[in-house]
């Protein structure tokens, strides 16, 4: 058996219980065969895999709160430091019902390449509670996010691991988070991204996820001879990274004309209207009824549905595995030339291989998704050296990261003799700077 297959047996075995870790670990170690067996004796003798697919450490923790009415209540927090080779651990805090172990190490483990492809220097992390924000009072939310705190505290810091926001965790939570770490540590720091700007946060950082998402994909439609201008999009989702994706898109020519959330989705063949997207999503926090109660033409539909429209692009900017393989048989026969995930791991592994092999573009999050971080990593730079960039210095420092991911990613799949597999390009490229770094430090 060769090396990449006694690793992925014996990650197998260790997470059974685990189906997204072993999901991400399976679609990374796979493409990387290629760089594996190329130099399998040197990373057999390291260990190299089985370090990689192992976390640093893994913290879980009980968070309690009290509610408006008096209740005590009990949550469980997560944070996973992966792997801090090239820089602190760096990684969102997922506050959702579905997160667990198995969630917060897939999205740590990502991470990792992730942030390796943003060339900056930053390493892999994830965290998170099962504590749902949805229908809680700012009251709620600041017990359950000072809570929170008063446990990671202890090992987060600006030079160790520099949490930040993620699927419902906004602003409103981030500035709680961020208060009480300053009044256990006396510290200010940043600890912390996705901070209000009034306190340290980078301007951009709101838009960057979609923006970025945007931005890649001009770039990869550009080297394969197209452009924005006209083409109609499909994006899943209704959070941040959807709304600026929407608002990005639109800005570059093309037409979206779908977004969704937990319940349903909306088609608006006249686009979508992104100003009145975000008064409802992040003023009203409401529903996306509303939207098709206040824009005439817009149709609301229930459950799922996105991926059945026609479209040129798509952009699944929701949540893990939200695009499996009858999504992509309907994408590819709706005539679609392009799918660019702006979440982490929407699309299957199923669904990945089958529009590969369909002739579809196709990016995956640790590239495509890389925006949010990047312009995460310019706010610690900034921070650091106390500075503040104006918006559109921020936004051309993003640009320009994502058009080198893509020429990145790009360069590595041409390479290894997979030109055009972005997959196996952002896994290749991400790897051998973490890799190279974790052999030069030695066995630590």
């Amino acid at each position: 058996m060769n090396y990449v297959d006694e690793v992925l047996a014996r990650v197998r075995e260790k997470n059974a219980s685990e189906p997204e870790f072993l999901q991400a670990v399976e679609e990374v170690l796979d493409s990387l065969r290629p760089v594996i067996e190329a130099n399998e004796k040197k990373y057999r003798k390291e260990a190299l895999l089985e370090r990689l697919t192992e976390p640093d450490r893994q913290i879980k923790f009980r968070v309690l709160w009290v509610d408006d009415t008096g209740q005590v209540q009990v949550n469980t927090g997560y944070r996973v430091q992966f792997n801090n080779a090239i820089g602190p651990y760096k990684g969102g805090l997922r506050l959702h019902p579905s997160v667990n172990t198995s969630i917060v190490k897939f999205l740590g483990f990502e991470q990792i390449f992730k942030n390796s492809l943003t060339g900056l220097p930053i390493g892999g992390g994830k965290g998170g509670s099962d504590f749902d924000p949805k229908g809680k009072s700012d009251r709620e939310v600041m017990a359950f996010c000072q809570s929170y705190i008063m446990e990671l505290y202890k090992y987060i810091g600006a030079n160790v691991d520099v949490p930040a926001g993620d699927i419902g965790t906004g602003a409103r939570e981030i500035g709680y988070m961020y208060g009480q770490y300053k009044r256990l540590t006396g510290l200010y720091e940043g600890v912390l991204t996705g901070k209000g700007l009034s306190y340290g946060g980078s301007l951009a950082r709101r838009e960057a996820t979609g923006y970025g998402l945007l931005y890649i994909t001009r770039e990869l439609m550009r080297c394969h001879g197209m452009n924005m201008e006209d083409k109609i999009c499909c994006i899943s989702g209704s959070g941040n990274v959807a709304i600026y994706a929407a608002e990005k898109a639109q800005q570059m020519g093309a037409r979206v004309v779908t977004v969704s959330d937990s319940a349903g989705w909306i088609y608006d063949p006249d686009g979508i209207d992104v100003a009145l997207l975000k008064e409802i999503k992040e003023v009203r926090r409401a529903r996306l009824t509303e939207y098709a109660a206040a824009k005439p033409g817009a149709q609301y539909r229930e459950g799922r549905g996105v991926w059945q429209v026609k479209c040129d692009i798509a952009l699944p900017c929701a949540t893990q595995n939200e695009l499996g393989l009858e999504d992509a048989k309907a994408l590819v026969a709706g005539g679609c030339r392009a799918v660019c995930e702006g979440a982490n791991m929407p699309t299957t592994l199923e669904a990945t291989r089958y529009l590969q092999e369909q002739g579809v573009l196709f990016v995956c999050g640790k590239a495509s998704n890389a925006g949010g971080v990047a312009t995460s990593a310019l706010e610690m730079t900034q921070n650091s050296a106390r500075l503040s960039w104006t918006f559109e210095e921020a936004d051309a420092k993003l640009e320009q990261i994502m058009i080198h991911i893509y020429h990145n990613i790009d360069d590595a799949a041409r390479r290894y003799g997979m030109e055009g597999n972005y997959v196996a390009g952002a896994n290749i490229a991400g790897f051998e700077k973490v890799a190279n770094a974790m052999l030069a430090q030695g066995v630590c």
